[in-house]
């Protein structure tokens, strides 16, 4: 069955109560009491988990008027921009009182008559989107109202193919996250070894105090001293010499790209603030003023606020010995022989490192960006050779791979997500064909 055969129903008839808007409290309430769920939470959490927000004081009347259920929908009630209105998430987990801003509509489905996840996919599909702009409101911000949300009429099938529809699509966003999760666990054990290996030197304190380095092979730890010697940057391991961000790496390294040939393009809008892969597909575009890269390369955002909100990025999406270009906006570093390649990368996520950068940009404000000459002195501590880094190469090159191999086979999986979705809701799709295709993507 179709979906324009579906039986239409009134959203609001779906509910188990009438549709509410979030809370509103002065700044002396801020800071204590129960979760609060923002716009940011909304639009970074499609399906809402238990993730760390801020807190809201209320009163036992507002928490149980206001509270979270799972089940329960939520709407952005207005946008700066048009395709933010609307859009729907869905809470997952709920462990602790939570109640949600004044920005935000909350739907409670009613489970007996449709379910909260086919609701959700309903919303996120193109016809629920299209269905949503029917009843945009366009002022200062784009946005909705919960009255005209409530009429919206909703092609609502049998509960069985409700929850069917919903199984194959979590399937793939449960997979999709899992792989998501796995890169944040890769990235962290990186990062903790670039720290523990060349910022605190922890193998040089193991030696030091008669112990074997943790995470080394013999031949690796080998390579460490058991000593320090003093320096301008205070205590180093013995024999390594304190140098500068410019010494370390190469910074907008000289590549080239012929003008107006197609290449591959990196804007910053595609460029995470967490992890190192691209957020989206990486298009093709004639080169014209900007940086360029090739693989091994990272990228780091040198505007505001684009640096402070993290933007930054390491290649690995390219072809051998293809050259890439992005923004103007960005820089490129590049390790040089006695930092392993991906170094690049976690220095530029290493915090010390990032505020660094914040303190060394110039300019008026709401346009300021990195001072290169300043962020060049960047103090640090460097082995005396390559030998080091050339040992702990393939234990970064590993990990690095790891998770590109994850983004790739998550952004297959969101793909074939997203051909499904409109599919199912309208009904073009039989479940038994569905079910195929997602075990063939899962197995």
């Amino acid at each position: 069955m179709r979906s324009e055969e579906y039986p239409l129903v009134q959203f609001a008839d779906l509910l188990a109560e009438p549709l509410r808007n979030g809370v509103y409290k002065s700044k002396e309430h801020h800071g204590r009491g129960a979760k609060v769920v923002n716009m940011g939470e909304l639009f970074g959490h499609p399906r809402l988990r238990d993730v760390p927000m801020k807190r809201l004081e209320l009163t036992d009347n507002e928490i149980r008027k206001s509270s979270l259920r799972q089940g329960d929908l939520l709407f952005a009630r207005r946008s700066l921009v048009a395709e933010g209105a609307g859009r729907c998430s869905v809470v997952k987990e709920v462990f602790e009182p939570t109640t949600f801003e004044s920005s935000i509509i909350r739907a409670r489905p009613d489970p007996s008559k449709a379910s909260s996840d086919y609701l959700y996919y309903y919303f996120a599909s193109p016809q629920g989107r299209e269905l949503m702009r029917t009843i945009l409101r366009q002022v200062a911000v784009s946005g909705i109202t919960g009255s005209d949300l409530a009429e919206l009429r909703i092609p609502v099938p049998s509960m069985p193919v409700q929850q069917q529809c919903a199984e194959i699509l979590e399937n793939l966003d449960d997979r999709i996250d899992l792989l998501r999760q796995t890169n944040a666990t890769l990235e962290s054990i990186a990062q903790a070894l670039f720290k523990s290996w060349f910022i605190d030197f922890d193998p040089v304190r193991a030696k030091a105090a008669g112990r074997e380095p943790e995470g080394l092979d013999a031949d690796t730890a080998a390579l460490f001293p058991d000593s320090f010697e003093n320096s301008v940057l205070g205590e180093i391991p013995k024999g390594w010499h304190a140098i500068t961000l410019g010494e370390a790496f190469e910074l907008n390294p000289s590549r080239s790209l012929k003008k107006g040939g197609d290449a591959a393009y990196l804007e910053m809008a595609n460029a995470p603030t967490t992890g190192h892969r691209p957020l989206g597909h990486v298009g093709f575009r004639p080169f014209g003023s900007g940086c360029k890269f090739r693989n091994g390369d990272a990228l780091l955002a040198k505007i505001t606020p684009c640096l402070e909100n993290g933007k930054s990025a390491f290649v690995d999406f390219l072809g051998e010995n293809e050259i890439g270009w992005g923004s103007t906006e960005f820089i490129v570093l590049h390790s040089r022989l006695k930092f392993p390649t991906y170094c690049a990368y976690l220095l530029a996520r290493h915090e010390p490192f990032r505020q660094f950068a914040i303190q060394a940009m110039t300019g008026t404000s709401g346009r300021q960006r990195i001072d290169l000459s300043r962020l060049m002195q960047f103090p640090l501590a460097a082995p005396p050779d390559e030998r080091i880094a050339v040992a702990t190469e393939t234990v970064f090159g590993n990990i690095q791979a790891r998770i590109a191999a994850n983004d790739n086979q998550a952004k297959a999986l969101a793909a074939l997500r997203d051909a499904l979705l409109p599919r199912l809701i309208s009904g073009k799709l039989r479940l038994p064909e569905a079910e195929a295709q997602l075990n063939e993507a899962l197995a």
